[in-house]
């Protein structure tokens, strides 16, 4: 008989934290070592899965990365709303006093539309690992993707602030895409 540690007993249905150890275990009648003991009580809770299947028990929270998708969606929404507000309030500033709405890349509007950009490439990108994407392969992705698309809705913001400065704004029309570019 082998005698084990308290805390140890619990791996399996050992009365006073002993082990027998079998015969096959044994050379000439010599017990095992103890973590060898240990390894195959504790294996037997897995049944038969081999150690790829019992490590995918144990997945990680972050493989998919929800929380990275989480965190991407919180930083979006938390910029984005701070950019309306500083182009609104912006906007607010011009009507009253007539204060000038451009340059529009001022410290203070960039660094919320560079963390809206952040946000949403975040989120875009751990979305993508969800459904399989490698990570690189998908930051780099959304990463293009977010990085055209604002682009794309910077353009057209500055252009809407010259027509509103100039007098001549006209609704702007999102099926055209030749007044984006």
């Amino acid at each position: 008989m082998i005698q084990l540690p308290a805390a140890l007993s619990l791996f399996g249905p050992f009365p006073l934290g002993t082990v027998a150890a079998p015969a096959e275990g044994a050379a000439n009648g010599i017990p095992r070592e103890m973590p060898q003991v240990v390894i195959e009580q504790a294996s037997d809770f897995f049944g038969e899965l081999n150690d790829a299947e019992i490590l995918l028990e144990y997945a990680r929270f972050d493989s998919p990365p929800y929380a990275l998708a989480g965190a991407g969606l919180a930083i979006a929404v938390v910029c984005g709303l701070t950019f309306a507000r500083l182009v609104q309030d912006r906007l607010e500033a011009w009507k009253q006093d007539r204060l000038p709405l451009l340059p529009l890349a001022r410290r203070e509007t960039v660094l919320p539309y560079v963390g809206l950009l952040v946000g949403v490439t975040l989120f875009i990108g751990a979305s993508l690992q969800v459904f399989g994407f490698a990570a690189g392969a998908a930051l780099l992705v959304a990463f293009l993707l977010s990085l055209a698309t604002a682009g794309a809705l910077w353009v057209q913001l500055v252009r809407l602030m010259e027509q509103v400065e100039a007098g001549n704004f006209k609704a702007v029309d999102f099926d055209n895409f030749d007044e984006f570019f």
